[in-house]
């Protein structure tokens, strides 16, 4: 049964790690994620739960600890941001390439340099092609819902790959929201007892962990891999569908927002869905078609279903929290375009970059950009493939 509470976004993490009840979780402490931490530890120290909860030195080793516990066949969990997620670098090709199961929440943070605490999605889209999956959240009631879902999808025989799930930092992460949580019952029979069937300390089944792999095998390693995401949308799928019978909290790879009969639309991760809903029903009144698309799996990419979702609209803004550096825009517009690219008629797509390291954008902010997409819509032209939302030029 649901219990109505209220949970900050980091609150909720720990609240739902707690009923989760991991066998191994090792971290360090990195803002804004370090209160996910801090709570789980209380719960260990109050024996709420009976994880081996192992404090490391630095972001690095807890994710190495990560995959060696998950490696021995313990469900094993980890939380991080920003440069904690980077200093974790050739360890989260590692947890991928071993085909781990490991859940790990990321509270969205912007790189360095210079130094700043605040959000922007430059950590995950950085990982983006690490072989992990990545779902968004927009609040703490999609965090907490994810993560559960988070831990079926990746223990999924036909997936067996990490997953993160990702909310933005101080936004989501320390905003006191109401949410709907399961009991603690629900949980232990949602996730169930963990059972992997190839681990290191199982004796009737040696095998080598860590080898060298060079032109031999390597390249069918990797396409082993590929083949477990090409997997992972169906799995997601049952999942969710599963997930929404027994909760009625429903979840698709994206969530549409009027976006049937619309004529322009933006595509935005995470919490800036919140600040766009309100400007796409004063548009609305307006006479204004408008509507936005806001991806929840990132990894692996629905590119057939989003193409399919957008295939009408005339013009798309694709919202990047995070910049490409003179690619041509920022990450999730290289992949809305691609998307849309064998369509028939394409709508015409442009990139926004904004908020970068946590600046605000607004209601007034998003419909500025509508407003620019209806005068391409209206005229047929723009200026800029890709501009700055927010900046001081």
């Amino acid at each position: 049964m649901a219990n109505r509470t209220a949970l900050t976004g980091n609150d909720a993490v720990a609240a739902c790690m707690r009923q989760i009840n991991p066998d191994v979780v090792a971290a360090y402490p990195i803002t804004p994620s370090t209160d996910i931490v801090q709570s789980f530890a209380q719960f260990v120290a109050d024996g709420l739960v009976k994880t081996n909860l192992v404090t490391v030195e630095s972001e690095h080793s807890a994710m190495s600890a990560t995959i060696g516990a998950s490696q021995a066949g313990a469900r094993s969990m980890t939380a991080t941001s920003s440069q904690g997620l980077a200093l974790m670098w050739e360890m989260l090709y590692i947890a991928a390439s071993l085909r781990l199961p490991i859940v790990m929440p990321v509270v969205n943070r912007a790189l360095s340099g210079p130094i700043n605490i605040h959000c922007d999605h430059s950590d995950s889209m950085g990982a983006r092609d690490s072989g992990w999956i990545q779902i968004y959240c927009e609040n703490a009631q999609e965090v907490y819902d994810n993560l559960l879902q988070a831990v079926r999808i990746a223990e999924h025989p036909d997936v067996l790959l990490p997953v993160m799930v990702c909310q933005d930092g101080f936004i989501t992460s320390h905003a006191l929201e109401n949410l709907f949580t399961e009991d603690d019952e629900f949980v232990r029979q949602w996730v169930g007892e963990y059972k992997p069937d190839r681990y290191l300390l199982d004796v009737d089944k040696p095998m080598t962990i860590g080898a060298l792999d060079l032109q031999d095998f390597y390249f069918e390693h990797k396409r082993s891999q590929a083949e477990a995401m090409r997997n992972a949308p169906a799995v997601i799928a049952k999942v969710a569908e599963e997930f929404g019978a027994k909760t009625g909290r429903k979840y698709g790879f994206f969530e549409e927002y009027k976006l049937d009969d619309a004529e322009i639309a933006i595509v935005v991760l995470n919490s800036t869905a919140g600040t766009a809903r309100p400007a796409v029903d004063a548009l609305r009144k307006d006479g204004i078609k408008a509507g936005f698309l806001k991806p929840r799996v990132f990894r692996p990419f629905p590119h057939e279903m989003i193409a399919q979702a957008l295939k009408h609209v005339k013009v798309i803004a694709v919202m990047d929290r995070a910049d490409g550096f003179n690619g041509i825009g920022g990450p999730m517009f290289f992949e809305i375009r691609s998307s849309l690219y064998d369509l028939p008629k394409r709508p015409v797509v442009l990139n926004y970059v904004y908020g970068l390291g946590g600046r605000d954008v607004t209601t007034n902010d998003i419909k500025a950009v509508y407003n620019d997409l209806a005068q391409v819509a209206k005229t047929g032209k723009h200026d800029t493939l890709a501009s700055y939302l927010g900046v001081r030029e």
